[in-house]
């Protein structure tokens, strides 16, 4: 499965956030529209992500406000990212080893999506119960009299 097999089902809606907006309102739009992360843009391009780690991190900094900083002062400048068309187990595989929730889909400069930790999860339990069923259709309507019969099977 690919990264692009996500996005087709989640949809394309994007949340971003200019890199010098005040912090405090794109904290407003994460509160109202319960979002955990949102894709920082600088002309045009990816500049970085901004998750409510990153939030937090500046606001325990700035002694338990968010005051006047920007939202360049708190988001993660070097977020990972990857291609609609990395397989999931890579994905799954980076985003543990970085503890990162939440990557940015590029195809060269073009920001296609963010998938989360969720949707990553959510696809592969999707995955694994799809295949699932398809065996226990298969074995359902194995023949009579073939090798899956119990006294035929050798272990």
């Amino acid at each position: 499965m690919k990264v692009s097999d996500i996005l087709r089902v989640k949809g394309g809606t994007l949340f971003t956030v200019q890199s010098d907006e005040p912090l405090s309102l794109a904290m407003n739009d994460m509160a109202e529209k319960d979002l955990g992360s949102l894709v920082v843009m600088a002309r045009g391009a990816l500049a970085g992500m901004l998750t409510f780690r990153e939030v937090i991190r500046q606001i325990v900094k700035n002694g338990g406000q968010a005051g006047s900083s920007l939202v360049s002062d708190a988001m993660d400048s070097q977020p990972l990212t990857c291609t609609g068309e990395t397989d999931i187990d890579e994905v799954r595989r980076m985003m543990l080893e970085h503890h990162a929730r939440y990557m940015p889909v590029m195809e060269g400069t073009m920001l296609m999506g963010v998938i989360s930790f969720y949707d990553v999860a959510k696809a592969v339990v999707d995955g694994q119960n799809f295949e699932n069923k398809m065996l226990k259709a298969y074995i359902r309507d194995w023949p009579e009299g073939s090798a899956s019969d119990a006294e035929d099977v050798k272990l």
